[in-house]
């Protein structure tokens, strides 16, 4: 910073403004230490300045699996906001969760000095293990369902931001219903998700609300393998006219079994996925399904964690984004 204001021909307090981005500055003074911060290529030591201020500037996110559409499109929104906010983010990406695992990933963030956390807690098992924060570290879990208002468990004591699961499940049930099928069968993603178990329990209310029959779920595990299998085994059953399924891949899986074996969707069965990833639009048929807003988790999910940085809350906050419901061609009234 000496040489920098030596060649600018200002004082040191004047280029540490500058950095620090201070309205107080002439436009032409903030010109001339910027151009010769480009001459000299200097860049500021985050090391030591972490040191004087006590903040890095650096947040921590713990994930899992970010080849499933769903926490990658979180991690992206969460990483956008922190750097539209000023954050540089540093990403631990564990192949599975279980409490040791994410302890271990927590730990070794605080050991980087990260300012606080974000941990993407889609499994009751990673929700459970923010019972073991390191002392002191802020925290926010997505994706970390709120127990009764989307979708059961609770991301231990910290705060929480997550898409109303429960609700998504209600919108397309609710759909099918209001085109006149008497009951909607249900795939299901897997039990120790609590994405899955939020579809599941809205899936159930709105045909107990309508009193209507429920059937036993066909059990998945996200892929479009395990949506083949079950769409294999509602084929065979004479009464299907209406499925949910719980995510948009194994909904694919369900449309290629379904094709396989002559059943014609929407004109016999129709089909609501959910997660509306870019490839639904283009499935055959195009995909009626629920969108998730990854994109507000993220914003939301920084921002909570950014006012427990600044002494703005106690780290107990609990922000639901409602999903949305999209209208494409795999759903129609029935015959």
């Amino acid at each position: 910073m000496a040489d920098v204001a030596k060649e600018a021909g200002v004082s040191h307090q004047t280029v540490s403004r500058v950095l620090n981005g201070h309205p107080n500055v002439r436009s032409e003074t903030r010109t001339r230490v910027l151009q010769a911060i480009d001459k000299l290529g200097y860049r500021r030591n985050l090391v030591a300045r972490a040191l004087v201020t006590k903040h890095s500037r650096t947040l921590g996110v713990v994930s899992f699996d970010t080849t499933l559409y769903g926490p990658a499109s979180t991690v992206y929104g969460i990483e956008q906001a922190a750097r539209a906010a000023g954050y540089f983010v540093s990403v631990v990406s564990l192949t599975s969760i279980d409490r040791a695992g994410v302890r271990d990933a927590l730990d070794y963030l605080a050991e980087q000095g990260v300012d606080g956390a974000v941990v993407v807690a889609p499994q009751r098992s990673a929700a459970e293990a923010l019972a073991d924060l390191p002392p002191g570290m802020p925290a926010v879990a997505v994706e970390g369902a709120i127990g009764g208002e989307a979708g059961g468990g609770q991301a231990g004591d910290v705060s929480v931001v997550c898409v109303d699961q429960v609700a998504g499940g209600r919108l397309a049930t609710e759909h099918l219903l209001s085109l006149g099928h008497e009951t909607v069968w249900h795939v299901s993603g897997p039990s120790d998700w609590l994405e899955a178990e939020g579809r599941l329990a809205g899936w159930r209310a709105a045909l107990e609300e309508a009193g209507r029959e429920v059937p036993r779920p066909l059990a998945g595990d996200w892929s479009p393998r395990s949506g083949y299998e079950a769409g294999r085994s509602l084929a065979r059953m004479r009464n299907v006219t209406a499925v949910f399924v719980a995510n948009d891949q194994m909904a694919l899986g369900v449309l290629r079994a379904f094709t396989e074996q002559g059943v014609r969707v929407p004109e016999q069965v129709s089909v609501v996925g959910f997660d509306d990833v870019p490839e639904s639009a283009y499935f055959s048929p195009p995909l009626t399904t629920i969108r998730q807003d990854f994109d507000a988790v993220g914003r939301h999910g920084i921002e909570v964690l950014i006012r427990q940085l600044e002494g703005g809350h106690d780290g107990r906050e609990r922000l639901v984004v409602p999903p949305s419901f999209v209208a494409r061609a795999s759903t129609a009234p029935v015959a």
